[in-house]
Formats: C-alpha cells, sequence, structure tokens
C-alpha cells in the first residue's frame, strides 16, 4: 500500500485532503464559513465537581500564581475527564487556509474514550460546480491506526485502507481531514500560558472557555502510553512545534470543544489548517468494530 504525508503538495487542503484524495491546486474550490459548529446538543453537566468551575473561582480573586496553576492544571486534564464520561458524540470541522484560498472538512460520528476508538463520517467540500463531487469516508480511529472507506481512486468499494499513523509527519492530528478527538485532549497536556476568557453557553450548556499554547513534543512526553508514538511523529512535522488553542470544559471538567491551530511550510510558503471538535451527549453508546484482515486493501492507492 502506498500512503505518502503530503506537507509539500501544494494547494489550501496541504496535508489532509490529500490522504482524503481530494486535488489539491491552488485554485481549489470549496467554501469557507465557520470552522466551528456549535449546534450539537450536550446535555446538561450535572453535580458540579472540583472542576472547571472551580478554577474560574480562582481566578476570580485575583488571578494570582496559585489561579494560574489551577487553570492549567484543569486544562491539562482534560482527556482524564473524558475518560470518565466514558464516550461521546462528536463533531469536527477542519479549515485549511492559503493563499486567500479557504477549504472546510466536516465530520460526524462518535468516541468510546474508554476502547480509545471512534467513528466519523467525514463529508469533503464540494466541487467548483457546487457538486458533491466525493462520497463521503468513513474513518474509524484506533490507537496507532487509522482505518478509511471509500478512500478514492483505486481502492475498491467493499476495502478499507489503513495507515499507521505513527508513520504520519502529523500524527494524524489532521492527515484523516479531522484530528482524533483524544488525540485533541492529549495535546492539552502540555498547555501553559493558559489565559481565563471567561463563561459561555456552548449548546445550551455552561462551560469555561480558556485560551492558551501547547508543545506537541512535550505533549508526546507527557500523554498515555496510547497516544505517544503519534504525537512524536506529529512534533517532526509541524512547522512550529506550539499550538495555540482555545478549550470549553463544562462544570465537571470535560471538553466541550477545542479549537487548535496548527501550520505547515511548503513551497508556496505557510498554510494554517484549524482544526475544531464538538464533544456532546457524553455516556451515549459509540460501538466501533475495526475490520478484519481480509477487508484491508493493500494495492496502491492512486491519487
Amino acid at each position: 500500500m502506498v500512503v505518502q504525508q503530503h506537507r509539500r503538495r501544494c494547494g489550501a487542503f496541504a496535508v489532509a485532503a490529500a490522504v482524503l484524495g481530494v486535488v489539491a491546486t491552488s485554485g481549489c474550490s470549496g467554501g469557507g464559513g465557520a470552522v466551528a459548529d456549535d449546534r450539537p446538543g450536550g446535555g446538561q453537566a450535572g453535580e458540579t465537581r472540583a472542576g472547571a468551575g472551580q478554577a474560574r473561582d480562582g481566578e476570580a480573586r485575583g488571578g494570582d500564581a496559585r489561579a494560574d496553576k489551577t487553570r492549567a492544571d484543569q486544562v491539562r486534564k482534560a482527556a482524564d475527564a473524558l475518560a470518565e464520561a466514558r464516550s461521546s458524540k462528536a463533531r469536527t470541522s477542519m479549515e485549511t487556509a492559503t493563499g486567500g484560498t479557504r477549504v472546510t472538512i466536516r465530520g460526524e460520528g462518535g468516541y468510546d474514550f474508554v476502547r480509545r476508538m471512534g467513528q466519523l463520517t467525514v463529508v469533503l467540500p464540494k466541487g467548483p460546480a457546487g457538486a458533491d463531487e466525493h462520497r463521503p469516508v468513513t474513518e474509524l480511529l484506533a490507537p496507532g491506526a487509522l482505518y478509511m472507506k471509500n478512500r478514492g481512486a483505486g481502492v475498491p468499494v467493499d476495502k478499507w485502507v489503513r495507515i499507521d499513523t505513527t508513520t504520519l509527519e502529523d500524527g494524524n492530528l489532521v492527515t484523516g481531514g479531522a484530528t482524533d478527538p483524544l488525540a485533541a485532549a492529549e495535546l492539552l497536556r502540555s498547555a501553559r500560558d493558559v489565559t481565563y476568557v471567561g463563561e459561555e453557553k456552548l449548546a445550551g450548556t455552561k462551560v469555561w472557555h480558556y485560551r492558551g499554547i501547547t508543545d506537541i513534543a512535550q505533549a508526546a512526553r507527557v500523554a498515555e502510553p496510547h497516544a505517544r508514538a503519534a504525537l512524536a511523529a506529529a512534533a517532526k512535522g509541524f512547522a512550529m512545534d506550539t499550538v495555540p488553542f482555545d478549550a470549553y470544559l463544562d462544570d465537571e471538567g470535560r471538553l466541550r470543544k477545542v479549537r487548535h491551530r496548527f501550520s505547515f511550510t511548503n513551497e508556496t510558503g505557510t498554510v494554517a489548517v484549524t482544526s475544531t471538535t464538538l464533544l456532546y451527549d457524553f455516556g451515549t453508546p459509540v460501538a466501533v468494530r475495526l475490520p478484519d484482515q481480509r477487508d484491508i486493501y493493500a494495492g496502491k492507492i492512486r491519487a
């Protein structure tokens, strides 16, 4: 199987769409639009624990060094809070921008944070005439692997493509057109320079908005074992190790929304990639079954 990282391919898609099979050119089509979609209902936060609300209270008392540490610690624990929540529905949005062109790839599905597996249906942008030129891609997310169905040219419709995410230069943070929700949370384990933006409403749920930066290489060192190899690969592939983020936590410290801003460089300049993940309906059962070996395509994938 021939699957390559495409950090230096031309056009707005840079990395993500190249692996998904979208033709990338400087004049490629696609709508811009808001990268964040806050429509999903998230249920109520439940009883308040010593979580994001407590961090907010500390900041209200003066924003001293202790409050700074409290809010940073709360953001760093987001992945642990998701494991306690066990599962959720997910909605993703990935926007690439280069040369004045913006393209958005959207996904929707669910994630099991205990098994560390998820399933997303990723919808690619429409063509120049406004037509849907690509079938939705089904993605299965697992530790160290990304499985895709309806991958594109040369792949039989009943076969899956398997990619070892530890071999990708971005660790699959953007390659699949969606950031693995658990990987997005693991990235926050190295959060620093965290500031409290304020209290907001997200799909009817009260959340606390934090902003800061995270270091991919440091996150790889402190992440849970299942995420370390992919993040270590990502630390080598981005234009900068530091990634700005906005994180929205509920009263139980659960990550309701996170936006990361990645950047790549290619022969035309810097490509900005904004990845947003929304999590809601915590506790919803999520069944993910990985394909059998006989169902995985072993031939050459045409671009």
